[in-house]
């Protein structure tokens, strides 16, 4: 070591630079210092500055100041000797002996004092936590149970300690530990002697005996020194938590600490922040008594302090003394009394604790205000700093002395403290005298042999006597002026939050708190509000619907604009920079300093305020007791409506800077708007508030203000934390109960949170925080988290009456359908309290249960006054069930639900899911700790929750928002179960209907296969008959194989449980599609077979033809052969033969006609006595073709009969006029309104009518055709007979129509009907005879052979030898096979292929739809609309036919093509094969030509049609005939790869009407408001209802207003949501209110439409875009209350198209 002096004056700097510049210098390795130390604090601090350097040392290393010569070191080493020689002068010889035996103690004791620190901190298992602290985290999640019995060892013991402390647990304190350890003592067994028999007496004995102690053993550790080691080990944040709950406790506080290591004195004066303590001040004036409410932060409280100290020791107890005067009944300060308590405490002494007397306004107070008490641990002798500080501090000063005598210890302290102008207060522990007040009011006091209660009470009286008096005053945050102590909010990270913190408060200093929010937060305040409002009017349109739902949502589209404007406040600015700048501690310092110093900025107001509120409630409840209904009362509730508005405005905090986020982030994502410069990125705010959300911050999740869910914040917010964790499951856990009965305070307890729970800062709306389950017990659960709801409590006071009720309602429903469980809150035993409660819950939970949603439930009985009587707890389970029952049966009334009692609503068992709570407080706040009756409670309720919670999914992130989402849009349309659309449901049924549409697929297509198999083995004749189990035999493999994928999916995809409800019927669909696809090709191979059999006698001729024309085809080339050469001749002879062979062989059949269906129409229509013009009229014009589509009817009609004049159209008041009132309200309107008169007069018919005129045009299409489909044209030809069937069959129908109408229809429409129902015969009966006129007759077939046998007749007349013209003969009937097996195949494949890939056809109907109405928009086709809107299936087929044309012939040709080729080459490997495996055989086996055809036909009859009728007996070289079928296979495969795709339309099956089957085999059912087609995917869906996402204006389908020409806008999602009401049917008497449609029976209760918060944007243009059109189309107008809001017309085709996806989305 070196020392380096200087001289006073002389300057060293170049001196201190010069050492520095060595290279062996450590910057940390010096120190400077005054050369004449006389301050011993110094001395010691310098000395052990030294000895921790020299420690540092190696042995063998030094270093020292160099000298450049040899007078250099002389010269150095003589000043070092003369200053020596001058500083030992300095002390007298005795004082520096006894300064360094002080000092050396000193150093010892530290050293000492270390080494205990530590090993308390191994015991403790803390060694780690010293450097790495613990944090709130470490504790904000769910772990292991706390441990209740007394089987705790000393690891344990922290976790704990600190897990009861925070259920509020005090006996935290004392927690009995097993001692693992051999050193550590405990009650050990009590020796036992054994003593000779002898004649001394017993008492000589107990004399003799005695057992020294074992020193060496550990005692256990002492409670307090848990206590000290945590707060030691504990991060700013953890410390604050931790002090903040022993305050809860009633326990003191430290505010004096010292330091284990570095024993500087800290003072953690952040730890107290939030802190607030409640009392009442009792104050006489005018002769009574005047009690005033005081709440306020406890640093910022100015109150006495009496400061207790000890000198010396003392047998009694300092701290004991002290409870007695706080709290008799609970020990505030630890004393060596209490439990657990040990000689060998550590980490107390010198640390002063803090505690507050807080009266509670009544008689019985010890102080009639708050009194902080002060308790210095420790012999304040050795304790100065500590001793110094607080008797400077404190108002009065209580001293506690052994002895009081001259030239004590204590004698100088003593006299110091009574020349203070504070009151000094001496007890004296050797003295017996009683208290006597000396001058300047100094009393003192003797301790001897008097009881603490006396001594208590005596003692109190004098402090109250002094504190009468002027005195000083302390307040929390003057500590931080106090020199030589290190405060902990002088960190700079804690000042750099603060410093951001106050540049926020700097604005609000000198304002009103009422003003705050008026001035800073403006999106939260009026306009949201109105904006609330606003929306909630959408939900209640009444008149022009769609007109007021367009200037509402204009309404609030500027109130966002206006919150846009208003969003630039500068506090939100400085929230926002600083929340996005500030590193995650500094952050949380911010977020901290923010929330104490605005809640500083509002408690007194709130204090007086709700002072004021509580008066003027008790006046209001006194007038109403005395049922008195005088103005008095009116003008007292009015008065206390204002103050509760004044205690709303007054309310002010950190989560009303989140709400205002919030809003600003709607505002500006509402409309999409940028931010300026001078604003902050609104686009950022989710993800700033979703980190603060994932660090354990709780976030609104209702606006307890407003009463609204803000969807598009939370949403925003939630999908940010989904975009940090993951979409992660969690366990949603709410809570209800009436207002201030301590949810949030159980909540707290439980899981350690931070809801808001003090005086006057009651939950308002719904608050939610994350809490994570510790990785310990992971493995249990199946959640990651659990989501913790807290809720503002029901019957809140601001709420009267029926707005109270609805509220509470709209809660209820809100938090119980979120929670995976709720637990029910119930307060006190006063039924009348629990009844209302109940009623409005168990009305939450049958909604829940009529939604098909099922939470759990718990109720928790809380302030119950003996619980642990178990008779009285189950007397209160029944009463409680049978309440339940009770509320069940009317909350099933009102619901029109079927319970009789409350389980037959939720699952729930009362002696197991109701639990009961002791009252929270141990006596009367506010100085009761909380009751450890009501922490054992608590982790009983965690235990019971947290198993229940096991046996659950819960739900994922995006499940939890989706739920938000359609709980709240149910809610506001006030009818929740009409209204309740549950998304993630629909979302999982939709992925399930695509599903279901691959398994139907993959049936389907095996099912065509099969069928083309069969096909073929009947037209070769191999199979008569197909059977049922040879089909399901077939079906069997794939039909498993579909329902394991089946089960596969239900069983493991993440959204199992929900498809659990669909398992059951989906199974039941798919085996019924199985049956219904086996009974269809049965019967189509039936007809087949039939068919087959009708022409068995011809196929037979058909074999004598061809062996006949065979044999005559040699022989006539057998006669020509010498005209080989020459071609036309032999053409020539052959076609002159060939007439006379067909007619020899036809002798005997008579030819097959063709038919001529406009001839035997004509004739039929004519037979009717139709006049010839009529019917030649109609067929020019051809109007008839769209009579299934007309807009109107009237011209059709006949006004002969006595008519119902009344103007039926959409559903309304129903007035009925006769014919006369009707001719005379012509005869008004003429004068100026002629077209509305001509409208009028045309409008003869109701729009019923007019709808059962065109149900009786599509029954009659559908009844015909099939009917004409039912003939056996194609077995047995065409007859006349048929249409003159189908004639009359219209005629009937028309005539039964007419005969239940009181109007007649005219013979234009009967025309027009017959017509068009021949129209839509004649391609079937065409195609139909075509097919049995080329069966049945033999002229045709002949005919059709002609070319194939001059052919044979060349190659004969050519000498071409059998083998080749039989190879010939094959390839010709194998290439035409082919051409139908290759078509029919590739037709499978194409819809296979568009199945999968094509997006119109590869998902669900809903998706369909959506394709459709692009497609028609993009066409912009109103006659293709029409067809859609009256006949949507009609257009769905047209669309899908059109599309397919599309994909193979112009968007996908090269890949249909592919197709194509890929089956003729595996037509062309099958063929190969067969020739081989045949010719094989038959050489094996020495076969013939009738084996070898035989073999070969085997071998190719499942997939080509294959027979020969003739005989070719001389082949022997079938190596040959192999070679030649080979060459050509060849050509003919090259031909048919390069077929036209156009030749698909020639065959059976067909890729469009196969789609067709596939895709349009679902629900067709019309809306019965507007005519939109239900979208589910099965046909029959029950018990489901039918619905559809893409409603649309009534009008287009030609409703229209009664007794008026204006067609109808409303959409029905907007109805549904209105105030108005309607007829069901034309002649009801009886209205219904749309929000209840359903209850009108009928077709309306199958449906459930719900209102529609989406543009509806398609609809809207689709109407604008026609409107010309449609009132053509119609004869109707636009107007009126029909008129076309003017929002629609700015929408363009584009916005329209792009809605169909949100809208597709959102289904």
């Amino acid at each position: 070591m070196t020392v380096v002096t200087h001289e006073s004056g002389e300057t060293c700097e170049t001196a201190l630079t010069d050492l520095k510049a060595n290279s062996s210098f450590n910057e940390k390795r010096y120190n400077t210092c005054l050369r004449s130390l006389m301050d011993e604090r110094e001395i010691i601090a310098l000395l052990e500055k030294i000895d921790v350097m020299v420690s540092e040392n190696h042995p063998h290393c030094y270093s020292r100041l160099m000298c450049e010569n040899k007078e250099q070191k002389e010269d150095l080493d003589h000043k070092s000797y003369e200053e020596e020689k001058i500083d030992s002068s300095v002390f007298q010889p005795n004082q520096t002996g006894e300064i360094s035996m002080r000092i050396s103690e000193e150093i010892n004791r530290k050293k000492q004092y270390q080494r205990e620190t530590e090993t308390l901190l191994d015991r403790l298992h803390l060694q780690d936590k010293h450097q790495q602290k613990f944090t709130p985290a470490d504790f904000l999640k769910i772990g292991p149970p706390v441990k209740q019995d007394h089987d705790i060892c000393e690891k344990d013991l922290v976790h704990t300690f600190l897990q009861r402390l925070m259920m509020l647990d005090y006996r935290a304190r004392y927690i009995p530990v097993r001692q693992d350890s051999p050193e550590v003592s405990h009650l050990n067994p009590v020796p036992v002697f054994d003593t000779v028999e002898s004649d001394d007496s017993d008492f000589d004995t107990l004399l003799s005996i005695n057992v020294d102690s074992d020193q060496s053993k550990q005692t256990h550790v002492h409670p307090m020194d848990v206590q000290m080691a945590v707060f030691h080990c504990s991060d700013n944040f953890f410390k604050q938590n931790m002090i903040t709950k022993l305050s809860q406790c009633q326990y003191a506080l430290p505010l004096l600490v010292p330091d284990p290591v570095t024993m500087d004195i800290n003072c953690p004066l952040w730890t107290f922040r939030q802190i607030i303590k409640t009392w009442k001040i009792t104050q006489i004036k005018d002769k009574s008594n005047t009690v005033t409410m005081k709440s306020m932060p406890i640093c910022k409280a100015e109150t006495p302090m009496v400061s207790f100290l000890r000198l010396g020791s003392l047998s009694l107890s300092k701290s004991q003394l002290m409870n007695s005067l706080i709290n008799d009944r609970h020990s505030t300060f630890f004393h060596r009394n209490c439990p657990g308590s040990t000689k060998s405490r550590h980490l107390m002494d010198g640390v002063a604790e803090i505690a507050w007397y807080c009266p509670a306004g009544k008689p019985n107070d010890a102080f009639t205000d708050c009194i902080t008490f002060c308790n210095l641990h420790g012999d304040a002798l050795l304790i100065e700093k500590q001793r110094d500080i607080l008797t400077e501090k404190s108002s009065v000063n209580v001293v506690l002395v052994p002895i009081l005598e001259r030239g004590d210890r204590s004698t100088t302290v003593i006299s110091a403290l009574l020349k203070s102008p504070k009151p000094l207060i001496i007890l004296i522990a050797d003295n017996d005298c009683g208290a006597v007040q000396m001058k300047n009011g100094n009393y003192k006091m003797g301790l001897k042999d008097r009881s603490q209660s006396d001594v208590s009470e005596e003692l109190t009286g004098i402090i109250r006597n002094i504190l009468s008096g002027p005195h000083a005053s302390f307040q929390l945050e003057t500590m931080s002026e106090v020199s030589g102590i290190k405060v902990d909010e002088d960190d700079t990270i804690c000042q750099k939050g603060k410093s951001a913190a106050m540049r926020i408060v700097n604005l609000l200093q000198k304002m009103d708190v009422s003003q705050i929010k008026d001035t800073f937060l403006c999106c939260q305040g009026q306009l949201w509000h109105e904006w609330c409002r606003a929306n909630k009017e959408l939900y209640h349109l009444k008149g022009h619907i769609e007109k007021e739902k367009c200037q509402k949502e204009q309404k609030l589209k500027q109130i966002r604009q206006d919150q846009c404007t208003a969003s630039c406040s500068e506090l939100m600015k400085l929230f926002i920079e600083s929340l996005s700048s500030l590193p995650s501690t500094d952050k949380e310092y911010f977020l901290k300093w923010t929330q104490i110093l605005t809640d500083a900025l509002s408690t007194d107001d709130l204090s007086s305020i709700l002072q004021d509120y509580n008066e003027k409630w008790l006046e209001v409840l006194a007038l109403k007791k005395k049922h008195d209904k005088s103005d008095q009362l009116k003008m007292k509730q009015t008065e206390l409506e204002q103050i509760s508005a004044k205690l709303q405005s007054a309310t002010f905090g950190l989560e009303h800077i989140f709400r205002e986020m919030g809003q600003i982030y709607e505002a500006h994502a509402s409309l999409g708007k940028q931010p300026k410069r001078e604003q902050t990125d609104w686009s950022k705010y989710p993800e700033l508030a979703a980190e603060l959300m994932i660090s354990g911050h709780p976030m609104e999740l209702i606006d307890g203000d407003a009463g609204h869910v803000p969807l598009t914040w939370i949403s925003s917010l939630l999908d940010e934390v989904i975009k940090k964790l993951g979409n992660k499951r969690v366990f949603v856990l709410s809570v209800l109960g009436v207002q201030s009965s301590g949810k949030s305070t159980m909540l707290n307890a439980m899981f350690g949170l931070q809801f808001a729970v003090s005086a006057g800062r009651c939950t308002k709306g719904a608050f939610m925080q994350l809490v994570k389950v510790s990785e310990e017990i992971k493995r249990d659960f199946q959640f990651d988290y659990v989501l913790v709801v807290d809720t503002e409590g029901l019957r809140a006071l601001e709420l009267a009456g029926n707005t109270t009720l609805h509220h509470d309602s709209e809660l209820s429903t809100f938090v119980v359908g979120l929670g995976n469980m709720t637990l029910i809150n119930i307060f006190g035993e006063n039924p009348a309290d629990m009844q209302d409660v109940l009623q409005i819950v168990v009305q939450a939970f049958m909604r829940m249960k009529k939604v098909k949603l099922s939470p759990s439930c718990v109720f928790v009985h809380q302030n119950v006054t003996d619980i642990a009587a178990a008779e009285k707890n189950m007397d209160g389970k029944r009463r409680l069930q049978e309440k339940l029952d009770q509320m069940a049966q009317l909350a099933a009334k009102e619901e029109v639900c079927d319970a009789e009692c409350f389980s037959d609503v939720i699952a729930f068992d009362v002696l197991k899911d109701v639990k009961y709570f002791a009252q929270l407080w141990e006596g009367s706040p506010p100085m009761a700790p909380p009751n450890p009756g009501y922490s054992e409670s608590i982790q009983e309720l965690k235990n019971f929750i947290l198993s229940k919670a096991s046996q659950s999914a819960g739900m994922t992130l995006s499940e939890f928002k989706s739920k938000i989402q359609d709980l709240w849009n149910a809610l506001l349309t006030e009818n929740f179960v009409f209204s309740f659309k549950n998304t993630l449901e629909i979302a999982v049924y939709r992925k399930l209907e695509v599903e279901y549409g691959n398994w139907t697929w993959a049936l389907r297509s095996n099912m065509l296969t099969t069928e083309n198999e069969f096909y073929t083995s009947i037209e070769s004749g191999n199979l008569e008959m197909v059977e049922l189990s040879l089909l399901n035999e077939k079906m069997s493999k794939p039909f498993e194989e579909i329902k394991e994928t089946m089960t596969t999916y239900f069983e493991d995809d993440t959204d199992k449980e929900m498809l659990a409800q669909w398992r059951g019927r989906f199974e039941s669909k798919i085996n019924e599609f199985h049956d219904e696809q086996v009974r269809g090709v049965k019967r189509k191979m039936d007809e087949v077979i039939q068919q087959k059999n009708a022409c068995k006698k011809f196929d037979e001729k058909k074999t004598e033809f061809e062996n006949k024309l065979l044999q005559k085809s040699k022989e006539l080339a057998q006669q020509l052969k010498d005209k080989a050469e020459d071609e036309d001749e032999l053409k020539k002879q052959f076609n002159f033969v060939w007439r006379s062979w067909v007619s020899e062989l036809t002798a005997d059949t008579k030819p097959i006609e063709d038919i001529n269906l406009e001839e035997d129409e004509f004739k039929i229509l004519q037979g009717n006595d139709t006049e010839w013009s009529l019917i030649a009229e109609s067929k020019r014009e051809g109007k008839y073709k769209n009579i299934s589509e007309v807009g109107d009817y009237s011209h059709y009609v006949s006004l002969t009969k006595h008519q119902d004049q009344s103007n039926k159209g959409h559903r309304g008041e129903d007035k009925r006029q006769n014919d006369a009132s009707t001719w005379n309200k012509v005869c008004e309107f003429t004068k100026g309104k002629v077209t509305q008169v001509q409208h009028c007069f045309q409008r003869c018919l109701q729009y019923e009518d007019q709808e059962l005129i065109r149900s009786l045009i599509d029954n009659v299409e559908q009844q015909t055709v099939d009917i004409i489909k039912s003939k056996p044209v194609a077995t047995g030809g065409y007859s006349s007979a048929y249409l003159q069937e189908v004639a009359k069959y219209v005629k009937d129908k028309v005539t039964e129509f007419e005969s239940k109408r009181n109007y007649a229809l005219k013979k234009e429409f009967t025309v027009d009907l017959l017509l068009y129902v021949f129209d839509r015969a004649e391609s079937w009966l065409s195609e139909s005879h075509k097919k049995f006129k080329m069966n049945n007759d033999a002229l045709s077939y002949l005919e059709s052979k002609k070319m194939q046998y001059y052919n044979i007749f060349i190659s004969f007349c050519k000498g071409i030898s059998s083998a080749v013209v039989f190879g010939e003969l094959i390839c010709e009937k194998l290439k035409s096979s082919t051409v139908e097996a290759v078509c029919n195949q590739t037709a499978i494949d194409l819809a296979g292929e568009m199945r999968c890939s094509f997006p119109a056809f590869s998902g669900n109907r809903l998706n369909l739809e959506k394709h459709v109405l692009k497609s028609l928009a993009e066409k912009e086709d109103f006659d293709s609309f029409i067809t859609f809107i009256q006949h949507t299936r009609k257009q769905v087929e047209t669309f899908i036919k059109e599309e397919v044309q599309k994909y193979i012939f112009t968007e996908n040709k090269d890949k249909a093509q592919k197709i194509l080729k890929r089956n003729v080459e595996d037509i062309k490997q099958l063929v190969s094969r067969a020739l081989f495996t045949a010719t094989e055989k038959v050489q094996t086996q020495r076969g013939n030509t009738e084996m070898w055809v035989n073999e070969f036909s085997s071998l190719i009859r499942d997939k080509l049609t294959f027979t020969v009728y003739q005989n070719f007996s001389d082949i022997n070289n079938f190596d040959f005939l192999k070679e030649e079928i080979e060459k050509g296979l060849k050509s003919i495969m090259k031909e048919v790869s390069s077929l036209s795709l156009a030749k698909l339309k020639e065959f059976r099956n067909q890729p469009d009407q196969i789609l067709i089957d596939q895709l349009c085999n679902c629900c067709w059912v019309t809306c019965p408001f507007c005519a939109a087609v239900c979208t589910n995917t099965l046909k029959d869906h029950s018990p489901d209802k039918h619905c559809v996402p893409f409603h649309r204006p009534s009008g287009i389908k030609g409703w229209y207003t009664r007794n008026t020409v204006e067609l109808v806008i409303n959409f029905c999602t907007s109805l549904v949501a209105s105030d108005r009401c309607f007829h069901p049917h034309h002649d009801s008497e009886e209205k219904f209110p749309f929000k209840e449609f359903q209850k009108a029976g009928g077709e309306y209760a199958t449906w459930n439409i719900t209102p529609d918060e989406s543009k509806l944007t398609y609809w809207k243009w689709f109407v604008c875009r026609f409107q010309t059109q449609l009132e053509d189309h119609y004869k109707l107008k636009f107007e009126g209350r029909g008129e076309i809001p003017s929002e629609w017309r700015r929408h363009s085709k584009q916005e329209a198209i792009k809605s169909l996806d949100e809208m597709y989305n959102l289904h």
